[in-house]
């Protein structure tokens, strides 16, 4: 996990979801999502080196903060949330960006189908951003049969979590999960996820180096990570 954690306070529920909340100088958005989140499941926020009051906001809302004292990036920021889901008793958890651009009533949908025995659910966004994006897409399809690799909104279940090591082999924009789940052939569900408007310019970038960040990841997707070994499906 990370170099520093907040216990979570006295009034936090009890639940048997988990939201993992990676974020880096996200204080515009992270106090209405947490509100949101909190309604439904337990919410982690992963602080991911920020330089603004994110954790500290998030914390008053009422989240489980885990600090990255420096930035690591958003892979190892999803690896340390799983790993804090798993470690507070959590069955499932799903992954949502901290910059608004999930819906959070959208949980009662992915907590479902985690419930109907899926071990993987993966969001299809209605709109890409980027070009990188929708080639990603596509070769997703034909690849691994997931219309929408890239999709920062994913539940796994507890079986899952039960086997998040070394997840985080090389920078796949939380792919590499998804992608060695599926080469495993582990139960996946996919769900449409309507996409909103963030607040603010993306933590992503701009430009070209965006578009090559997501190529390489795909490129990597394609011919680095192996499935899982059968007996930890």
């Amino acid at each position: 996990m990370g170099d520093q954690s907040c216990a979570p306070g006295d009034d936090m529920p009890a639940a048997q979801l988990a939201v993992v909340i990676p974020a880096f100088n996200e204080a515009q958005t992270i106090t209405a999502l947490v509100l949101q989140v909190r309604e439904r499941a337990i919410a982690i926020v992963i602080d991911d080196g920020s330089t603004d009051n994110t954790a500290a906001l998030a914390r008053a809302a009422g989240a489980y903060v885990v600090r990255h004292p420096l930035n690591r990036g958003y892979d190892c920021a999803v690896e340390t949330g799983l790993r804090s889901a798993l470690a507070l008793g959590c069955n499932f958890a799903v992954t949502m960006d901290a910059d608004g651009q999930h819906d959070p009533t959208l949980l009662d949908r992915f907590h479902a189908e985690l419930e109907a025995g899926a071990d993987l659910v993966v969001g299809q966004r209605d709109s890409t951003q980027r070009w990188s994006e929708t080639l990603f897409c596509f070769v997703g399809r034909l690849a691994w049969g997931l219309n929408d690799p890239l999709c920062g909104m994913k539940g796994y279940s507890k079986r899952i979590l039960s086997r998040v090591e070394d997840i985080n082999t090389y920078a796949s924009i939380g792919t590499e999960l998804a992608v060695r789940l599926v080469k495993a052939g582990v139960t996946v569900h996919q769900l449409p996820v309507k996409t909103r408007q963030r607040e603010g310019i993306s933590r992503f970038g701009q430009g070209f180096m965006p578009n090559f960040k997501i190529s390489k990841a795909l490129w990597m997707g394609i011919f680095c990570p192996p499935a899982f070994h059968q007996s930890d499906k």
